[in-house]
């Protein structure tokens, strides 16, 4: 929203007093509009923020008891850790304007910062926004690696990912100088440049695809599969902390996409209309929630189909994959569309988890799947349906939109673009570390601290007295039988209560 004092000043008289008046009136509107976008951008980065503990709840309650400790102890040091890479080194990395097309150059320690530029306006409020998104694709991929990894494995890649692989990412396509950013002045990628808003790229793919080879390199948990390999389920021992996390991460989720807005004071018509960017923020608002409220109901039903019985855990993975699709379109698509999206990715994300238990790769909170998998499909979706007036309204006209909608094929290309070139970059970086770690015996835990858990051998004691009675790496090659009452008789009514009788 801005304020012109040239056409300001014919309504003051037009003389010297008046023009001063005029400019004085529109500095101060300025300096109240970065005031409002700046409040709305902190109240965002609180809400993205709050994941983290959306994170470790679910984290807690799809591991087994023994392991809850540890999990959340990992979901607080991706969030410490990040703070401190993401502060010396990885702000720049992404950000730091101006830079070339790969890799950003200033604002290393937040030094001159706040400033404005040509290339921008860095305050610390959008600092403290786009460091609780680096810890949130740190977070996903310690979900993928739970239950048997080292604990300074976690802070060795926690500190890598969030100072240096995330943010490369990042910068190539959210910064202004980004060589795939769609809101470069010139040069765009395919006349579009990439549409990942939120980042079911940026931020869920990194996450998903490093958890994925951390994961495979690890190899499965003891006793997830039998010998002769079929699939043994290792539940997770708190469905009501799964519940709670997804809620958590679902409220958390409306600062995630429709904060990435950045700014709401912003009109798209006239001035004065009651249509502009918080309308914008609005409507992705409401397209996260019927994408994942879709992807929750696909699959119940879907569950329910497949296995015969209705499983809220499911239900609850499912609902996140919608929402880790919608985040890359969510501003540029019509709701209808939204409900496309978490449809198909309900799908995804069952047909992903039936391949990885073919291929015995083991993810405790499916997150490789979700977050890589339906954030692929996001990205896609993005390419097919994204709408030609959303586009316009938030990147320019005279820009590519989905295919499916008429627009061709060149924001879909762009769009295929990324999902190759992010798989590629954290393979090319996350998988070495890890496998540098297993080298060093730095990475996996011994299968006597795996069987007995990480919180008694690790930690110091257990989160809470427990048993895992369906833990099978706990039991016995033989099981005793309960005891049962072999006499049908009665037992004798040792108080001498006249039963039924009204006294």
């Amino acid at each position: 929203m801005s304020c012109n004092a040239a056409e300001l000043l014919p309504l003051l008289g037009g003389t010297a007093n008046a023009t001063a008046a005029a400019s004085y009136i529109c500095d101060r509107f300025t300096t109240v509009t970065y005031a409002v976008d700046n409040t709305y951008l902190l109240f965002s980065a609180y809400l993205v923020f709050a994941m983290q503990l959306g994170f470790a709840m679910l984290c807690a309650g799809s591991v087994r008891a023994k392991n809850t400790m540890n999990i959340m102890l990992t979901n607080v040091l991706d969030a410490a850790a990040g703070s401190l890479s993401y502060y010396l080194f990885g702000f720049a990395l992404a950000f730091g304007a101006p830079s070339n097309g790969f890799v950003g150059r200033h604002f290393f320690g937040l030094k001159h910062v706040p400033s404005s530029s040509e290339s921008g306006t860095f305050d610390y409020s959008f600092f403290l926004y786009q460091w609780s998104f680096a810890i949130a694709a740190a977070g996903i991929t310690s979900g993928s690696i739970a239950e048997r990894t080292q604990f300074v494995a976690y802070l060795i890649y926690s500190t890598f990912l969030t100072g240096f692989v995330y943010p490369i990412v990042s910068h190539w396509f959210w910064s202004v100088d980004g060589w795939a950013s769609p809101t470069r002045t010139d040069n765009l990628l395919f006349g579009s440049g990439v549409i990942d808003f939120a980042g079911s790229g940026v931020v869920h793919m990194v996450g998903g695809v490093a958890g994925l080879w951390g994961a495979f390199i690890e190899g499965p948990r003891i006793g997830r599969f039998d010998r002769s390999g079929r699939s043994v389920i290792l539940r997770g021992h708190s469905a009501s902390l799964v519940v709670l996390g997804t809620f958590l991460l679902w409220f958390g989720w409306y600062g995630f996409n429709p904060g990435s807005f950045l700014t709401i004071l912003k009109p798209y018509g006239s001035p004065g209309g009651y249509y502009g960017q918080w309308s914008g923020v609005a409507r992705t608002a409401v397209t996260t929630t019927l994408a994942g409220s879709t992807a929750a109901l696909t699959t119940l039903f879907g569950k329910r189909l497949l296995v015969g019985h209705w499983n809220v855990i499911d239900v609850c993975n499912g609902l996140l994959g919608g929402f880790a699709a919608i985040t890359a379109g969510c501003s540029v698509v019509e709701p209808w569309a939204a409900i496309i999206c978490g449809f198909v990715a309900s799908w995804v994300l069952t047909g992903l988890n039936k391949v990885a238990e073919k291929l015995k790769y083991d993810d405790p909170l499916e997150a490789a799947q979700l977050h890589a998998g339906c954030g692929s499909w996001g990205l896609l979706f993005t390419g097919l349906f994204a709408s030609k007036h959303h586009v316009e309204e938030i990147y320019g006209v005279d820009r590519p939109y989905g295919l499916f909608m008429g627009g061709g094929g060149r924001l879909l290309a762009a769009q295929v673009i990324q999902i190759l070139v992010i798989s590629g970059w954290v393979t090319a970086t996350m998988a070495p570390l890890f496998l540098i770690l297993k080298k060093l015996k730095l990475l996996r835990i011994s299968s006597e601290d795996e069987t007995a858990g990480m919180d008694m051998t690790r930690h110091g004691g257990f989160a809470y007295i427990y048993h895992d009675e369906d833990d099978p790496s706990q039991k016995p090659s033989f099981m005793m039988r309960r005891v049962e009452p072999t006499s049908s008789t009665p037992s004798p009514n040792p108080y001498n209560i006249n039963v039924g009788t009204n006294v």
